[in-house]
């Protein structure tokens, strides 16, 4: 057996071990996506950095699915050398793959402040300004946060009109219809989950209360004084074109 010290923890390793085996043999957690028992190691993660002495005597950081053990060996798996390697790995592999929730999830146990994963937005602001100058519902706004600039929700402004995800670039603004409840939603954050109105000519759900509402107010100066309708675009366009059969049957 040969003796290593681990975090300033004597420990018994076997020989030809390498220092993550004989770590996880004793309990001590190395963070490591590569390492597999099953077959030779690669170092490919960087994630299994360890704080050990180089032959000339200066600190270095070298990976434990690697390094073999040796006599009074001493290693360190959380000094601020290893730290600063084991952020640089994490952000490194999330650059590749950053909606990696294995990689976050690991990162997070090893306390390794990671950049924030993307949610898609481009931050061009079609969204916003087709609400603002178009819609006129003003439901979102860009702030300024800790991870750069969003668009986020002004509360209870959302009509559900759908206009914002029919823009959005990159599609990560969705609309879902389920039962008699549209949700709008920026990927995982909802911005208006509103109750639908029932077509009353095809019986379908086909829009918000409070687009039709919002429709109304907006064209309140409109000379209009026909009684109206809750009907949804197809059945409009039904009845146009019938009535538009019926005026030239009638010129006839």
């Amino acid at each position: 057996m040969i003796d290593i010290i681990i975090d300033d923890k004597k420990i018994c390793a076997r020989e030809n071990q390498t220092i993550l085996q004989a770590a996880k043999e004793n309990g001590i957690k190395i963070p490591h996506l590569c390492f597999h028992p099953a077959l030779k190691p690669s170092g490919s993660c960087k994630l299994c950095g360890v704080e050990v002495a180089s032959p000339t005597g200066k600190q270095v950081v070298m990976l434990s699915c690697i390094l073999k053990v040796k006599e009074n060996l001493k290693v360190k798996t959380n000094s601020e050398l290893v730290k600063a390697k084991r952020e640089k790995a994490f952000n490194k592999l999330l650059q590749m793959a950053p909606d990696s929730t294995r990689i976050r999830t690991l990162a997070k146990q090893f306390n390794v402040a990671v950049t924030p994963p993307p949610n898609g937005c481009i931050r061009c602001r079609l969204c916003i300004r087709v609400c603002n100058e178009i819609v006129k519902a003003k439901a979102l706004k860009m702030v300024k946060t800790q991870t750069g600039s969003r668009v986020v929700p002004n509360p209870g402004c959302c009509i559900g009109c759908g206009t914002c995800a029919n823009l959005c670039p990159t599609n990560i603004i969705k609309i879902v219809d389920q039962g008699s409840v549209r949700t709008v939603s920026i990927k995982q954050e909802i911005i208006g989950q509103l109750p639908l109105e029932r077509c009353e000519g095809c019986g379908n759900m086909f829009a918000t209360s409070n687009f039709l509402k919002h429709v109304e107010e907006v064209n309140l100066t409109h000379p209009d004084t026909k009684e109206h309708h809750k009907l949804c675009p197809s059945c409009i366009k039904l009845m146009s074109n019938r009535a538009i059969t019926e005026r030239e049957r009638i010129k006839k």
